[in-house]
């Protein structure tokens, strides 16, 4: 999938939840053996032990950690640390706040230096009545906030290209392409590169609105 996703003109590769579960720091370790000059995200959603958890994922050849905005505010402040002391993007993740756009202002406060705005899998999938969607908020969000944005979580590919005419230009495919529906991940091996290669070319040729 990484190769693909690099032949696609991908800029950078994340290392997903799932698989950072799975396999932990072999994950990072691998991917940057293969692509030396990709970077590399790992969306750890750190929760507490902030510091030790970036430096392990930064010393294995992550580029970038994600750490929730529900954590303490110090969490927060010691991935920030780790990032400074480690060359580190830190992602702060607005998942499950209740003002998610207070919430973005906070974690730029707090020093990330890229805002997350996340809508969950299980939130949506329980709640279809209520049509969520981070198109929603996210105009206030760009407006309430400097650092680089993006949006995840329940996105057609089609509103993930649209996402830098709000101000959002960081972009990420992930789920669109592998999901039929919610419940069977069906990954169409024979379309991925070009869907992807198209998707990326789009997004490319979108000025971002900010």
């Amino acid at each position: 999938m990484a190769t693909i996703a690099v032949e696609a003109g991908a800029d950078w590769l994340e290392i997903g939840t799932p698989l950072v579960m799975s396999v932990g720091t072999d994950a990072v370790r691998a991917l940057r053996r293969e692509f030396p000059n990709h970077p590399l995200i790992a969306d750890l959603k750190i929760m507490d032990g902030g510091y030790g958890e970036a430096a392990m994922y930064a010393e294995a050849g992550a580029d970038a950690v994600v750490v929730m905005g529900r954590a303490h505010d110090a969490t927060v402040q010691r991935v920030c640390q780790a990032g400074e002391d480690f060359g580190l993007l830190v992602m702060g993740d607005d998942m499950g706040a209740s003002d998610r756009i207070a919430e973005a202002a906070r974690l730029e406060a707090l020093g990330v230096g890229m805002v997350l705005h996340h809508i969950g899998h299980d939130h949506r999938s329980m709640h279809p009545e209520l049509g969520l969607s981070p198109l929603t908020d996210l105009a206030g969000i760009v407006a309430a906030t400097t650092v680089p944005i993006q949006a995840v979580g329940g996105l057609s590919i089609d509103q993930a290209v649209s996402c830098p005419t709000v101000g959002a230009g960081v972009v990420v495919f992930g789920a669109p392409l592998a999901i039929d529906d919610e419940t069977s991940f069906t990954i169409p091996e024979g379309d991925m590169p070009r869907v992807l290669g198209e998707a990326i070319a789009r997004v490319h040729a979108t000025p971002v609105a900010r």
